[in-house]
Parts: structure tokens; sequence; C-alpha cells
């Protein structure tokens, strides 16, 4: 190697900024019924406010809004074998006319595998998360071992993928593939506003017995409702430290109509807890650094159909 080659070898490289992704996950949209914005979208916006100026933020909001597509359904592949399961989902693909799909119109399988770390914000829904992130996770069965190469099974050939599962091929084939990153989640709830009791039973129920509020999930740990989603991440090998698992206490006692946006933007508990969460996943992620492999995790993310 001759001096300027040496030189041009030893100048140090830049350093790539800092890529995450924030999800808003509620279904509400402004555009239509129910005709105001989720209190998610308003905690998207209000994280990416907050986060260093250097990093690339990126965004996406799972909200029904007219016309757009929604998150077509998991057809269950990976039941019948793990091959079948693709990665990425090549059950669907991009700008479809017949079977429109939102995780492929907002390409969101490079999204995810492009960014260091998710920040995921969305209310509890019925003792769970929303219909629309339990469908962004159940649609991500496939970053946890699904086949990276659909043309080993003529795209969706049962039989051959059932073979090939079970052939000396597989284990050099299946992977966590978005493995290494952070995840974060923040979830919010009303426990029911003003829908209860003195005793904490709904005020319209007529058989109380059937209702016991001691034996309501989660014993006032109410994070715990977006359990599935953080155990699913931790599963596929994405980071998911406790503390960037949090949750706040919005609208308590209060009638829906007076319990939006505005509303949980004057609970100062609610937004110092939010604001800490924030603080708590920018610390996280700057020390980690940036996930090698993303560049490639990328461009293995493209579809194939």
């Amino acid at each position: 190697m001759d001096d300027l080659a040496a030189a041009v070898e030893a100048l140090p490289l830049e350093e790539r900024p800092l890529k995450v992704l924030v999800i808003a996950g509620s279904a509400r949209r402004l555009d239509g019924c129910p005709g105001l914005d989720g209190k998610a979208r308003f905690l998207m916006h209000r994280m990416l406010a907050r986060l260093p100026a250097a990093w690339q933020a990126d965004h996406v909001d799972l909200g029904n809004e007219h016309g757009k597509p929604k998150i077509q359904g998991c057809n269950g592949c990976v039941g019948t074998a793990m091959a079948l399961c693709v990665w990425p989902c090549n059950c669907y693909g991009p700008d479809s006319d017949h079977q429109p799909d939102l995780m492929w119109n907002e390409r969101l399988y490079p999204r995810l595998a492009r960014a260091d770390a998710w920040a995921v914000i969305g209310p509890i829904w019925w003792y769970g998360p929303t219909t629309n992130l339990k469908a962004m996770f159940d649609r991500l069965v496939c970053m946890s071992g699904g086949n990276p190469r659909p043309d080993l099974i003529d795209k969706k050939s049962t039989l051959k993928a059932q073979a090939l599962e079970k052939s000396s091929l597989w284990p050099a084939l299946t992977r966590n593939h978005l493995e290494g990153r952070t995840a974060a989640f923040f979830c919010y709830g009303n426990e029911g506003g003003n829908e209860l009791d003195a005793e904490g039973r709904p005020r319209i129920l007529s058989h109380t017995a059937w209702f016991d509020p001691a034996e309501e999930p989660y014993g006032g740990e109410e994070r715990r409702a977006y359990q599935g989603l953080v155990w699913q991440c931790r599963y596929s090998g994405i980071e998911v430290p406790d503390a960037l698992w949090s949750h706040a206490r919005t609208g308590i006692g209060r009638a829906y109509a007076d319990d939006q946006g505005d509303d949980m933007a004057r609970e100062a508990a609610a937004m110092a807890g939010f604001d800490a969460w924030v603080d708590a996943f920018v610390r996280h992620v700057a020390s980690k650094g940036p996930v090698p492999g993303t560049e490639e995790a990328e461009r293995g993310a493209q579809s194939t159909t």
C-alpha cells in the first residue's frame, strides 16, 4: 500500500446518525369518523419535537385515515411451516389494487429494518393494544425466523416449504432478521373513565356478580396490556428494557368527551411520565449507538411479491 492509500485508509469514518421510527398506534382519525385525532398522534409529535436534532427520526401513524388501506391480517403461514413464512411477508405486496395493505404501502418492513430503535405509542383498548398495533405485530411474525429465500419454495409452495424446514439447509437460513434493535412502548388508558360505580363495576351492568373488580387483568399494572407486543419483540431478539416500557393513567373518572388530546396535554403527571419515557429512550439509544447491519437489513426487507 503506497503512502497516499495508507493515509486515506487511516482517515476516521464519520459516524452515521442514529435512526429511529416512532409509531402512533391509535385507530382514530381526524378526516371523518370520529373527526378527532387520537392521543397517540399528539404524543408522537410531542416525542418527535423532543428527540435530538442530529437523529434521523421517521414516523408513521397507523390511524384509519379515510381511503387508506388497512393492515391485512396474518395468514398464519408459520403454522404450516416456518419456511412458508417469508421474510419480509410475501402474502401481500406494495400498491396492490386487489389486496391493498398498509404494511407494504407504508414500506414498514424496510423502515423497521432501517431503524436502530422503535418507539411505539398507543392506547389500551379492552385490556390490550389497538387492533392496528396487534395486526402490525401479527404481520411481524416473519421477523422471527422467517424464510429469506422464497425462491427456494417457488414463492409459496407448501410442500417445498415443509421439506425445506426439515432439511439440513434450514438452520443456515432461519434467523431473527431485526435482532439487535431497541423497542420502547408507551401505553395509556382511562380505566373505564366515568363508566364505573363506587365499587369499580360498570354502572350499566345488570349482573354484577359476573364482574369482580378484584379479578380484572393486570392487578393494577396497566402497562401489562402491552405485554404481548413486548414479549414478541424480546422473543425476536429485540431489546425492550423495562425502563422503556411505560404507562400513564389519563382521563380517570371523566367522560370520554372530556378525554381528548388537549385534555391529556393538561395532565401534568401524564405528561411528565411521557417526557421521562422519551428522555430514557434517548439516553438508552444514544448510549447503545448504531445497530450494525441496518443497511443490509433494509436491502433484505424489500418486497419479493
